[in-house]
């Protein structure tokens, strides 16, 4: 079993959430009553809608992570799986989302959640290293 496929198996079973086909029309998502939430492009790369102003209000603490990508104008953070504690990362940013979506909507800049960041090439990129 993936990392991946571990996450979005347990977050399949909290009671806000139910498994969606993503507005992206790419992998596995997870939605609640607010919307996506999270969409599973692959084994590792995951990307997770939290509200513009719960990325400004925990920016200096996401950048600091190296598993997760921060686009600018973007309401969703990609999240690269390739640790347990990534996992447990991802989870805690879920009900991060889920509280952001209840406490911090975003009603005056509100965008679509539609166009994650894995259909803006913002996804994490694989370096060759087969020439080093």
């Amino acid at each position: 079993m993936t990392l991946a496929s571990r996450a979005f198996a347990q977050l399949a079973t909290w009671p806000d959430l139910r498994q969606a086909a993503p507005s992206c029309g790419l992998g596995q998502a997870v939605s609640s009553a607010g919307g996506e939430i999270a969409h599973f492009h692959s084994d590792r790369d995951v990307d997770l809608r939290l509200t513009a102003r719960a990325i400004r209000h925990f920016s200096k603490n996401l950048k600091g992570s190296g598993a997760i990508r921060i686009v600018p104008g973007s309401q969703w953070v990609t999240i690269r799986l390739d640790a347990a504690s990534d996992v447990d990362l991802l989870l805690t940013l879920v009900s991060v989302a889920l509280q952001a979506q209840q406490t911090w909507p975003d009603p005056g800049t509100y965008r679509p959640a539609v166009g994650c960041n894995d259909q803006r090439g913002a996804g994490f990129v694989s370096a060759d290293h087969s020439g080093i």
